[in-house]
C-alpha cells in the first residue's frame, strides 16, 4: 500500500504527549508533514489556512471536541470528503456509531501501535 507520504495530516488532541506519540507512529510509516492542534476550534483554523490529506483526532477534547470537530468538517463543502480518524479510548458502541454517522472516516482505540494506526489509514485510502 503506498501512501503519498508527503500528504499533510493535522493530528488534534489536548494532550501533548499523545500528539508526540502519534506524530511517532506517523514516522515510523514516513510521514513527516505533521502539524497538530490543542482541541477542535484551533483545529478548524488550521483547515483554514492548509489543505491537509487527512485529520487524525481525538474524541475527547475542550472547549471543542473530536466529534463536533467531525461535524463542523462534514458540514463544510470545503473540508467535508478530507478523510477524518477519530481517536478514542473509549470503545463504546454508541460512540462508534455516532461517529459513524457522523462521518468518520475511520475509528481507533487506544492504546493501538503504527501497524494498527496504518491498517486503518490503509482502509481509509484503498486505492492509493
Amino acid at each position: 500500500m503506498a501512501f503519498d507520504l508527503s500528504m499533510p495530516i493535522l493530528v488534534v488532541d489536548d494532550y501533548s504527549t499523545m500528539i508526540r506519540i502519534i506524530r511517532n507512529l506517523l514516522k515510523q510509516i514516513g510521514f513527516e508533514n505533521v502539524d497538530d492542534a490543542s482541541d477542535g476550534s484551533a483545529a478548524l483554523a488550521k483547515l483554514q489556512t492548509k489543505r491537509y490529506g487527512l485529520v487524525i483526532s481525538d474524541w475527547n477534547m475542550e472547549p471543542m471536541t473530536g466529534y463536533d470537530l467531525l461535524k463542523e468538517v462534514r458540514a463544510s463543502p470545503e473540508f467535508s470528503k478530507t478523510p477524518f480518524i477519530m481517536i478514542t479510548a473509549e470503545s463504546k458502541t454508541e460512540n462508534v456509531i455516532a461517529a459513524k454517522k457522523a462521518g468518520v472516516s475511520n475509528y481507533i482505540v487506544k492504546p493501538f501501535n503504527a501497524a494498527t494506526l496504518r491498517t486503518k489509514m490503509e482502509a481509509v485510502f484503498p486505492n492509493e
